[in-house]
């Protein structure tokens, strides 16, 4: 009971509670939990500073001891952003910053991947943080920092001269390519204003970063994106997919209206399958999409992927019959006879 009652008191941090119960000698300072958690360590995840201080006073208290995760209490308390707790722990030399838990990641990769720029901060200060170090993932904490959009870590990793921001993680992104795909703009502006960084590069599959941010409907990004003179907004990946043709597929209609924006883009560029972004709407039932693109003029009914199907043959087959509908009467539309000076009849 009094072992409960002392992780109880550590939990709730009561420092009071929790000296009471050392000075009587019936606990164990350093035992774990199921999960292989010392009192240490849950102190340090929870930013108890003062209950941190009073275990590392006590015989027998590992601070160094990992848990189930192979996570440090150095490594909870970068996670959790406490920097009294992570500067108290440093002090001791039996602390290794530098060490991995499971994942292959250290402190500072904890502390980059909750987004905690303080923190950060502290560990480059004192030289206990790799910038460019790998984790079991080949992820760099740049790349870490970019997939899960904290600007503040980013900004603070770029000011050093020893981070790439063009690094490739096992997929071929870029970091800028991670943030595009899951919506950060923030850390997309960054990157482009700050990182030197190439908005065509492509990845694995032969995509950029425009092709990554349409395929998911990131619409501020797009915007973003579209503004770079440089980029071209036509690229097709690997597969021939252009950004259109992506936006079109997944039913972006915003994401379509703003890539149409752009001279350069072909409404009607086909893909290694012969599929048009009209042919793709059409399949996936995507109406708004299919009038946006007829509307452009440019967009051929009569084109045939390899498979031999036209747009509305491609909407019949998956049984869109709104899209078969309004692809009909763009095609009756299409073929009627302007009647002639006195004509009366067809």
């Amino acid at each position: 009971m009094t072992a409960k009652h002392h992780q109880r008191a550590v939990q709730g941090g009561h420092e009071g509670a929790v000296k009471v119960l050392l000075e009587r000698g019936e606990v164990n300072p350093d035992r774990p939990n199921i999960y292989d958690q010392t009192p240490l360590s849950q102190a340090a995840r929870d930013g108890y500073e003062g209950i941190v201080e009073v275990l590392l006073e006590q015989d027998g208290v590992n601070p160094d001891k990992p848990d189930y995760e192979g996570q440090t209490p150095l490594h909870r308390a970068a996670r959790s952003g406490h920097q009294g707790v992570v500067r108290v722990l440093l002090e001791r030399s039996e602390v290794d910053p530098e060490k991995l838990d499971n994942y292959g990641r250290t402190p500072f990769h904890s502390a980059v991947r909750g987004g905690h720029e303080g923190v950060v901060k502290v560990l480059l200060e004192r030289g206990e943080g790799d910038p460019e170090k790998l984790d079991n993932y080949c992820l760099t904490p740049l790349q870490s920092a970019a997939q899960r959009g904290h600007e503040g870590v980013v900004k603070v990793l770029l000011e050093r001269g020893d981070v790439d921001p063009e690094r490739l993680d096992d997929d071929g992104l870029t970091p800028l390519q991670s943030a595009a795909q899951r919506g950060h703009e923030g850390v997309v502006k960054v990157l482009l204003e700050r990182g030197k960084v190439n908005p065509d590069k492509l990845d694995n599959l032969g995509e950029t970063a425009l092709h990554k941010a349409t395929r998911h409907g990131h619409e501020k990004v797009v915007k973003i994106l579209l503004a770079l003179v440089v980029i071209n907004p036509d690229m097709p990946s690997h597969h021939g997919s252009t950004p259109l043709l992506l936006a079109a597929q997944y039913g972006h209609e915003n994401v379509v209206k703003m890539l149409l924006g752009r001279e350069e883009v072909n409404p009607d560029k086909r893909d290694n399958d012969g599929d048009t972004p009209l042919s793709c709407a059409a399949y996936d039932g995507h109406e708004g999409v299919v009038k946006i693109l007829l509307e452009t003029g440019r967009a051929n009914l009569d084109n045939t992927n390899h498979a031999g199907q036209t747009p509305l043959m491609c909407a019949v087959r998956s049984g869109h019959k709104g899209v078969v509908e309004l692809l009909q009467l763009h095609q009756a539309a299409a073929h009627v006879t302007p009647l002639g000076p006195g004509d009366t009849t067809r």
